[in-house]
C-alpha cells in the first residue's frame, strides 16, 4: 500500500489521514514527544516519534521529516499548513530523495515566500496591487510612504501570520516604527526587510481558492471572507464572501486565476486580497495582499460549499494522477460558515489555555463538520498553537447558516481549558455580523463588549 508522512500534527493531521483513508493510501504520522498520545498518532498506521515538544526541535526540522519519510518509506510527503508547509528546503529535500511533495514546487514557495517578488508576480499577471514597495534605509521608505499617502503599513518581506505589521499614520510614527518592526522581523523570520504599503482603514480580507495543475490549469473555487480578525489572526471564515457586486467577485477570482495561472501554480493554494468597502466603485477597489502556498486552516469552508476535498486533490496530484477537481465548479447553493474554536480565553486578552480537557462534546447533524483533534482526557499541550477545533455549518442561505451556526455553538461543551465559544456566539449574534458589514478592524471595537471593558469580565 502507498504510504503517505504527515509532517503535521493536530487536526490537519487528523484530516489528513481521514483524506488517505479514502484514497486508499497508509497514513504514518510524524510526531514530536508531546503528540505520541495524540488522536492523529492512533488514527494513522504508524507514528515516528521525530523529536522532543518545541516545535524547534521537532516540526520545523526539514531533514527530520524527510528522515521520517525515508524510514516509512513514504511515495508522498504532505506538510499540511503551518511549520515547513511553506518552506522550500522542505520540498527540495523531498525531491533529492525522490519523495512527492504534497504542495507547489520550491520556486513557487520560494516567490511566495517573499513578499517582493509576490508582488512584483502580481504585477506580472495584472493583478491590482497597493501603492508602496520596499525599502531598504528610513529615508526611502519616507519616500514611498509620501507617495502612497498616510497611513501606510509596515510589513516584513519574509514571514506571515500577520506578525510584524505596523501602522503609520505620520512621518513621525513612521520613524519610530521602521526599526521596531526590522528587528521584529529580524527575530522572527531571519531577514529584517520590509516594505511599505497603503493603508486601508475599512476594508474587507476576501481570498480566493484555486488549484493549479501545474501546467498552467486553475480551478477556483470561489472566495472566501475572513474579515473577523484579532490581531491580523482569523477567527471566522464563510463562502461566499456576502455582499459582493457581480464586478467585484469576478476581478477577484479572475485576478487569483491569472496569478497562478502565470506562475503555473501546483496543488492548493490562496491568494488573499483586500476590498476597500469605501471605494465607492463598481468593481470596488481591490489590492493583493499575498499568496498562501499551501491547504489553508479554513478550506473546509470551500469544501463544503463546492462539494470537493481539497486535501485528497493534493494527494492525487502528488502521485501523479488528474487531481479531480471540476475545471468550471458550479456556483454554491447554499452558505457556509467556520468558527475556529481556540483554547483561549477571551475575556483575559485571549490568553493561552493549555490543559486536561475533561468533556468534548460537539454537535453531530445535517450540514454540520467538526474537524478536532481533540477528545475527553486529552492533554492539550502548551507547545504550539491553540487551534482545539473548527466547527463548520452548511445551510441554504447566510441568516439560515448563522442560526445553524449559533445552536452548533450552543450543543458544543468542552471543559478543563476555557475556550473561544461564547466569543464566537457574541460575534454571530451582532447587527454588524448579521448584515454583512465587518471589516479586519471591526473586533477591536466590538470585543469585549461595552459592559465588560475594563471590568473583570467572565471566565467560562
Amino acid at each position: 500500500m502507498t504510504r503517505v508522512l504527515i509532517a503535521n500534527r493536530g487536526e490537519i493531521a487528523v484530516r489528513v489521514i481521514a483524506a488517505c483513508r479514502r484514497l486508499g493510501l497508509s497514513p504514518v504520522l510524524a510526531v514530536s514527544a508531546a503528540d505520541r498520545d495524540s488522536l492523529g498518532a492512533r488514527l494513522a498506521d504508524r507514528a515516528l516519534c521525530i523529536g522532543p515538544a518545541p516545535a524547534t526541535a521537532s516540526y520545523l526540522r526539514p531533514e527530520l521529516l524527510v528522515e521520517a519519510a525515508l524510514a516509512a518509506e513514504a511515495a508522498v510527503l504532505h506538510p499540511g499548513y503551518g511549520f515547513c508547509s511553506e518552506q522550500p528546503a522542505l520540498a527540495e529535500m523531498c525531491a533529492e530523495h525522490g519523495i512527492a511533495f504534497a504542495g507547489p514546487r520550491p520556486e513557487t514557495l520560494r516567490e511566495f515566500g517573499d513578499k517582493g517578488s509576490a508582488r512584483a508576480a502580481a504585477v506580472r499577471a495584472g493583478v491590482p496591487v497597493a501603492a508602496g514597495g520596499e525599502f531598504t534605509d528610513v529615508d526611502q521608505a519616507h519616500e514611498i510612504a509620501r507617495g502612497a499617502g498616510f497611513p501606510v503599513l509596515v510589513k516584513a518581506v519574509h514571514g506571515g501570520g500577520g506578525r510584524g505589521i505596523h501602522l503609520a499614520r505620520d512621518e513621525d510614527e513612521l520613524a519610530r516604527v521602521v526599526p521596531v518592526a526590522a528587528s521584529e522581523a529580524q527575530a522572527g523570520f531571519g531577514n529584517p526587510a520590509l516594505y511599505v504599503e497603503q493603508f486601508f482603514p475599512r476594508a474587507r480580507h476576501v481570498e480566493v481558492q484555486v488549484f493549479g495543475d501545474g501546467e498552467g490549469g486553475v480551478v477556483v473555487l470561489g472566495e472566501r471572507d475572513c474579515s473577523v480578525q484579532r490581531r491580523h489572526q482569523k477567527l471566522l471564515e464563510e463562502c461566499p464572501a456576502p455582499g459582493l457586486s457581480p464586478a467585484t467577485r469576478e476581478l477577484l477570482r479572475g485576478s487569483a486565476e491569472r496569478l497562478a495561472a502565470d506562475v503555473g501554480y501546483r496543488g492548493a493554494g490562496t491568494v488573499e486580497f483586500l476590498v476597500d468597502t469605501e471605494a465607492g466603485t463598481d468593481p470596488a477597489t481591490v489590492v493583493f495582499l499575498e499568496v498562501n502556498a499551501r491547504i489553508q486552516v479554513e478550506h473546509p469552508v470551500t469544501e463544503e460549499a463546492y462539494g470537493v476535498d481539497l486535501v485528497a486533490a493534493q494527494l492525487r496530484l502528488a502521485l501523479g494522477e488528474p487531481h479531480g477537481l471540476p475545471e468550471k465548479p458550479p456556483e454554491p447553493q447554499g452558505h457556509v460558515l467556520e468558527c475556529r474554536i481556540n483554547a483561549e480565553d477571551p475575556w483575559q486578552d485571549f490568553r493561552p489555555s493549555p490543559g486536561r480537557i475533561g468533556v468534548a462534546e460537539f454537535p453531530r447533524g445535517p450540514g454540520i463538520r467538526v474537524d478536532t483533534h481533540v477528545t475527553a482526557d486529552h492533554l492539550f499541550p502548551p507547545h504550539y498553537d491553540s487551534l482545539l477545533a473548527k466547527l463548520i455549518v452548511r445551510a441554504h442561505d447566510r441568516t439560515a447558516a448563522i442560526e445553524a451556526m449559533r445552536g452548533a455553538l450552543r450543543a458544543t461543551q468542552v471543559t478543563g481549558v476555557a475556550t473561544t465559544a461564547q466569543l464566537h456566539e457574541h460575534l454571530l449574534a451582532h447587527p454588524d455580523f448579521q448584515a454583512g458589514s465587518v471589516t479586519t478592524r471591526w473586533l477591536d471595537a466590538t470585543w469585549p463588549p461595552q459592559q465588560h471593558r475594563g471590568g473583570e469580565g467572565d471566565t467560562a
